[in-house]
């Protein structure tokens, strides 16, 4: 039986330390203790060094790169709360990977969304508060509540300077659509769609720009950037289309293999992603601006905490 405790207690693994320091410090407290380490032969150990008998516990971990490691972490710190006692356990999911297969796309297919979340279940989460799930869906994937927070606020409040009667926005493949039109609308811009096909896996297509961009300044919106071969043969067809300055956005920056070499010499003037992934030094270039999603995550966890509607949260 799931209680709740007068105690709010911060977890953190190794994926993201810089973004769970900055949720504690918005908060105003201090991350719990935890030791997370290794055996010699690489499984992962933990200890939780003080009680958290009966305790609200929030643990923060993005199931990034090394994305097996990071999510075997997690899963083993919801053990070792669950085995101490916690009240209730809300596994803080910036980043969900494995995301990307949330169907059978073709005869003998995983799907790997769903294993995620029965794993993470049975792990012994009680709740999941997560940023821009790959797909909407995966809410129903849980057997246990979803808080599914989207980044777009951030980014919006962001370019709201550059959204001017020259300003669209674009949606660079049709799956991102909904996602681009709440961007144009929250903006009061027009829209355009790039339309694309993938002939395998992280190779791209452009086949046709649907809208009016050229002379415009451009806006291209994604939730996540792995290989970037989307967003930057998504910015060469607006270029080629005569559009003037290009700027691309996401929630997560995976930003894995050839992205960064892609993103340099790519016509893309700037990126802006959020810090729902942490990015080593070696990703940190001039054209790429982070964003943090500290406070809306802290706030969140203050909502889920003190049983407030997650509807209101965007409301100043």
């Amino acid at each position: 039986m799931i209680t709740h405790s007068t105690d709010l207690v911060l977890f953190s693994g190794n994926s993201n330390k810089p973004l769970a320091e900055a949720i504690a410090k918005e908060l105003n407290m201090n991350l719990a203790g935890l030791e997370v380490g290794h055996f010699s032969d690489g499984e992962t150990s933990v200890h939780i060094t003080n009680s958290i008998r009966g305790r609200d516990v929030f643990i923060i971990q993005s199931t990034s790169n090394p994305v097996n490691e990071n999510l075997m972490e997690l899963l083993v710190i919801i053990d070792a709360a669950r085995r101490a006692s916690a009240g209730r356990i809300t596994a803080v999911i910036p980043y969900f990977g494995y995301a990307r297969q949330d169907r059978k796309a073709k005869p003998r297919d995983p799907i790997t969304a769903k294993l995620v979340a029965d794993i993470i279940t049975s792990a012994g989460a009680d709740r999941l508060l997560s940023v821009d799930l790959h797909a909407p869906q995966i809410q129903g994937f849980f057997d246990i509540p979803v808080d599914h927070l989207v980044g777009n606020p951030i980014l919006c409040e962001y370019f709201e300077k550059y959204a001017d009667d020259n300003f669209v926005v674009v949606s660079p493949d049709i799956g991102s659509v909904g996602r681009a039109r709440n961007v144009a609308t929250k903006l009061n811009v027009p829209m355009a769609i790039i339309d694309k096909r993938r002939p395998k896996a992280n190779q791209v297509e452009i086949l046709n720009i649907i809208g009016d961009v050229k002379g415009k300044t451009c806006l291209l919106v994604d939730d996540m950037v792995d290989t970037a071969g989307t967003l930057c043969f998504g910015a060469e067809a607006l270029h080629n289309a005569g559009v003037e300055k290009i700027y691309a956005c996401c929630t997560h920056p995976v930003l894995s293999g050839p992205a960064i070499e892609r993103i340099k010499n790519s016509y893309i003037d700037k990126l802006v992603v959020l810090d729902t992934i942490e990015l080593p030094e070696e990703k940190k270039i001039d054209k790429i601006e982070v964003l943090s999603v500290a406070h809306l995550l802290a706030k969140a966890i203050k909502f889920v905490y003190s049983d407030k509607q997650m509807a209101d949260i965007y409301q100043d």
